[in-house]
C-alpha cells in the first residue's frame, strides 16, 4: 500500500501538541501566550510602519518609553490591556469588545 499526500497531513491541534504538549500544559499555556503576544505585537507595529511613525514618536504620544514599544512589536511582553488600548488609539486603531 502505498501512503498519499493526504496520509502525510497532521493537524495543526496535533503538531502543537507534539512540539508545546496537550492543552492545559504549563508549556502549552506558555506557548499561547507568547503567540498571543507576538500577534497583538505585529498588528501594532503594522499599524505603526502603515503610518510611516518610528517607534519614538509612538511612544512620546502614549508616554512609554521606545524600549517597550520595541518588547511589544517583537512579542517579547505581554502588555496590559490599558497599554494596548493607548497604543492602538495612538494609531487611529478601533476595537471593540464583545460577548
Amino acid at each position: 500500500m502505498t501512503t498519499t499526500n493526504k496520509d502525510k497531513l497532521h493537524s495543526t491541534s496535533k503538531m502543537l501538541d507534539k512540539k508545546y504538549g496537550e492543552r492545559g500544559t504549563e508549556t502549552r499555556e506558555d506557548f499561547q501566550k507568547k503567540a498571543i503576544a507576538f500577534y497583538y505585537g505585529e498588528m501594532l507595529k503594522d499599524r505603526r510602519k502603515e503610518l510611516r511613525i518610528t517607534q519614538e514618536t509612538l511612544a512620546g504620544k502614549v508616554g512609554l518609553k521606545r524600549s517597550y514599544i520595541a518588547r511589544i512589536e517583537s512579542g517579547e511582553t505581554d502588555m496590559q490591556i490599558s497599554s494596548f488600548i493607548r497604543i492602538a488609539e495612538a494609531l487611529g486603531m478601533k476595537f471593540s469588545l464583545s460577548v
